[in-house]
């Protein structure tokens, strides 16, 4: 039997940064897939040698996109090594700002990356639902496409409030924050929660935030969707709708093992509810099984990736970040390292986060059908819907407290170690960090795209997303929307899941290797 391989380069667009998709495809299925960063950068080499602070200025730059992310995991490692902890107000306009950027950048990716893919008249020709999903979603002139650019775009303008600019901006520091918004400045990002609130309900959801948060299982979500017009209308619903068509919930299963480090710090004197003084809850979870986080238990394994070979995996305060590239050479084919909890593959992102909190509709979801396309890009729509109460609180509350301490002076940063885990729109993102002599001496990042995106490790172990690629159908190799959507569905974000820059401007692009 003679076997033809043909190689096939396609187009990967919409993830930033530089991402390659290689599969190999039997009977059409992908039977195997490896994923590759492309770029190298080098952040955390850099950051060895400056100023403790240059953390907060720099690693922002980390992204463009969830830059309020780095600079809160820099700033958290730093209030560890000094051992202050802010005030009230510090942890509410840190989180307000940090929520904002979560929630556009979730809007964002559901609209504008991944329904964009259900107006490929190519692919979904035959699809009862397609016109209305080019109405809602053609690149540049969809109805909802120009809507949520513009609703986001409003959303942004708390986080100038707060912080100054955005993105990049810095106004985090170790003990709390550098200024602290009047009373009419509050009042304005009150104003701007609200309208976005009342958007969110009316476009996204269809119905109230009370409302969403009744659906507690696979039976009431089919029941929501059946209620009313405005919940089938909604972006929400035809989600619903063209995913039942589609067959998402057959896509994309994944590893099956969650990880989350929890979120939101919560002030001392607040009315809002959470877990272990956080809003959102850390561990890690097999299927719906939900344990408590081991920080100790995570490392980095480079045996497939471009950097210095030969050592074991390693924790991040004792990981290393030394390049070496000798081309593509056999098993070695990302710059982005395999992240591993205990050894094991984890996804991280909202769905995660989801089933780690205990949500249980989530739960049910797993239970019935384990993780998949559907779950996980369902997982994104709604989290704003989990976040935006909270919003309406603090703001509240920054308002009544506004005399109130904001920072508590930090004369310098002594010697010392320590981490910052937050949880960005894509997921877990953790800043190792060791200070000697006012210096950095040590700077370990693990991004979530790092944990979804990553390469084999050394036991051969595909990551996250690898892994959900297997099995998907590729109906048309020249345009393999499927693989796609399971791509998509974890919200790829290279440029800071990497560690050369080259002239020239190069996409994303997915190869297919058909064997025959």
């Amino acid at each position: 039997m003679s076997i033809v391989t043909r190689g096939v380069n396609i187009p990967l667009n919409r993830a930033e940064g530089d991402l390659e998709v290689r599969v190999e495809i039997e009977d059409g299925v992908v039977a195997e897939a490896w994923s590759a960063g492309t770029m190298y950068r080098g952040f955390e080499a850099m950051m060895r040698g400056r100023g403790a602070l240059d953390g907060l200025v720099v690693t922002p730059r980390v992204c463009g996109i969830c830059s309020l992310t780095h600079l809160s995991a820099a700033v958290a490692a730093l209030d560890a090594i000094a051992g202050v902890e802010p005030p009230d107000n510090a942890w509410r306009l840190r989180n307000l700002a940090l929520m904002m950027e979560t929630i556009q950048s979730d809007v964002r990716q559901s609209i504008l990356m991944f329904m964009v893919d259900f107006a490929n008249r190519q692919a979904y020709h035959d699809l009862p639902l397609l016109e209305d999903a080019c109405e809602r979603y053609s690149p540049l002139a969809g109805r909802a496409a120009i809507e949520v650019v513009r609703e986001t775009k409003r959303l942004l303008q708390g986080v100038a409030i707060i912080g100054g600019q955005w993105p990049h901006t810095s106004f985090m520091v170790p003990g709390g924050v550098t200024s602290m918004p009047d009373v009419s400045k509050i009042l304005q990002c009150r104003i701007i929660i609200e309208r976005f609130i009342a958007w969110y309900e009316r476009t996204i959801l269809g119905c109230s935030l009370e409302r969403w948060q009744q659906v507690g299982s696979v039976t009431d979500l089919e029941n929501w969707l059946e209620e009313n017009d405005a919940h089938q209308d909604s972006e929400l619903g035809f989600f619903l709708r063209i995913a039942r068509q589609s067959d998402l919930h057959l896509l994309g299963r994944g590893p099956n093992r969650f990880l989350s480090y929890g979120n939101l710090v919560l002030p001392e004197d607040t009315t809002v509810g959470g877990f272990d003084g956080k809003v959102s809850r850390a561990g890690w979870a097999e299927g719906a099984e939900v344990f408590p986080l081991d920080a100790g238990k995570i490392t980095e394994d480079t045996s497939h990736s471009w950097f210095a070979p030969g050592k074991p995996p390693l924790h991040p305060f004792d990981g290393e970040t030394k390049p070496y590239a000798s081309g593509h050479s056999g098993q070695v084919y990302s710059w982005v390292k395999a992240p591993r909890y205990d050894g094991q593959v984890a996804e991280t992102g909202p769905l995660a986060e989801m089933i780690i909190d205990g949500r249980p509709l989530f739960k049910d979801l797993i239970e019935r059908q384990g993780p998949s396309v559907f779950a996980r890009q369902l997982a994104r729509f709604v989290r704003p819907a989990a976040l935006l109460p909270p919003m309406r609180v603090w703001a509240d509350e920054l308002r009544q407290h506004c005399m109130d301490l904001f920072y508590r002076s930090v004369k310098m940063i002594p010697d010392g170690e320590g981490v910052g885990m937050v949880e960005a729109a894509r997921g877990a993102l953790g800043h190792w960090v060791k200070v000697r002599d006012e210096k950095i001496s040590h700077y370990q990042i693990i991004t979530p795209t790092a944990w979804n995106g990553s390469p084999r490790d050394s036991e051969g172990r595909r990551g996250a997303w690898e892994e959900a690629l297997i099995g998907t159908p590729i109906a048309d190799q020249a345009n393999p929307v499927a693989a796609g959507h399971v791509v998509r569905s974890f919200d790829p974000c290279l440029v800071c899941a990497v560690h050369c820059l080259q002239s020239g401007r190069r996409t994303g692009r997915m190869k297919i290797d058909s064997n025959r």
